[in-house]
């Protein structure tokens, strides 16, 4: 019944295409659209064909303004034509092709990929604001996207991000005030990352974001927030002058080496243990001492062996380093275990993160 008024107009569809105006264009596309609009929820996917061939056709030979419109008129359709939305949707102009790549679920996961990977900006913020967005195409949008996109993205409540995604998200948002904001209100963003978010954040960022933020959010941020808190309440840095200095001019004479190290060790002298460790590894003193302070005695094996220390010294300051409980033997006989396994290569590449972290940890920080 709703398929005559399509065949009907085929005449003066061919009549347009071949000799007609760019207005008489435009005319029959919007008389061909306003009869899919009246009739189209009650087509059958043969009827709903036909004018997906007819649109097509007169799409390819409109200016931009008229497939704007068409866009703009068929992106909320879950019916809409879909080879139409298609050709729409790549359109070049962002004018024709926004509405569709927002809006439209004619447009499907794996086309929205392509469009992402090789669009520009304007077609990746159509894109960031669309409900439901897989985190394959979040994961493309988070590495091409501007500033401009990664806002607009990271402000869309359905959008669903990797666990690769989220963490380059929360890197970018280093520096960036509005984004760590936009962020930290997210009820989908890990524990981890909130607490990374936060602790890079500025004092007025985290103030703001208590002050805007959800009662549940507002918890989680107040909660983060007081361990941050928590693990700042140290003792004071202890002086290593003395100590640095012997330990730098053993360097310079060749005589830092294990047998140096062990005897630090065995005379509980942890101070130099310290700067030992840090110079052989080029360490930061306090990222040294807080391995040596810190309950986990399994990180300290990394340094150990990146320095090339051999197991009786690393037993030395396993067992002496000043610390509430001494360790166990059967901590110990894991602890060896475990340093046997562990290759200088996955040794000193750890270190290496280490220190990489250490700066990306201290930048914000400054910049604060």
């Amino acid at each position: 019944m709703a398929q005559q008024p399509a065949q009907s107009i085929i005449a003066e569809l061919e009549d347009a295409v071949r000799d007609g105006t760019s207005a008489k264009r435009v005319q029959t596309l919007r008389r061909v659209t306003d009869l899919f609009l009246n009739d189209g929820d009650r087509l059958n996917d043969e009827q709903v064909k036909v004018f997906d061939d007819v649109l097509c056709l007169l799409i390819t030979r409109v200016e931009t303004r008229a497939r704007a419109e068409l866009s703009k008129r068929l992106a909320p359709l879950d019916y809409a034509p879909f080879e139409v939305i298609q050709h729409l949707a790549w359109d070049d102009d962002i004018n024709v092709a926004g509405d569709v790549l927002t809006h439209s679920s004619r447009l499907g996961n794996e086309a929205l990929f392509e469009i992402a990977s090789t669009r520009g900006q304007e077609h990746l913020f159509a894109i960031s604001a669309r409900e439901n967005l897989p985190e394959a195409v979040t994961d493309v949008i988070v590495n091409r996207g501007e500033d401009k996109v990664v806002h607009r993205l990271a402000n869309n409540a359905s959008a669903r991000f990797s666990d690769a995604g989220y963490s380059n998200i929360v890197a970018r948002a280093a520096g960036d005030d509005e984004l760590v904001e936009i962020l930290g209100l997210r009820l989908d963003l890990p524990a981890k990352l909130l607490r990374e978010l936060l602790h890079r954040a500025k004092d007025a960022v985290r103030a703001r974001l208590l002050a805007i933020a959800p009662p549940a959010v507002c918890d989680e941020i107040r909660k983060v927030l007081n361990d941050i808190a928590q693990e700042g309440i140290a003792a004071p840095r202890r002086n290593y002058g003395v100590a640095e200095e012997l330990v730098r001019l053993m360097k310079q004479l060749n005589e830092l080496d294990d047998v140096a190290v062990y005897k630090f060790a065995e005379a509980g002298k942890f101070d130099e243990v310290t700067v030992a460790l840090a110079l052989l590894n080029d360490m930061p003193i306090e990222m040294t001492e807080r391995l040596m302070l810190g309950q986990r005695s399994d990180l300290i094996l990394i340094p150990c062996r990146s320095a090339r220390l051999n197991w009786p010294t690393v037993e030395a300051i396993l067992r002496k380093r000043p610390m509430p409980r001494r360790i166990d033997d059967a901590t110990l006989a894991v602890a060896q275990r475990d340093y046997r396994r562990l290759s200088l290569e996955t040794a000193q590449r750890t270190v290496r993160f280490w220190q990489l972290h250490n700066r990306i940890e201290k930048q914000p920080m400054a910049a604060g």
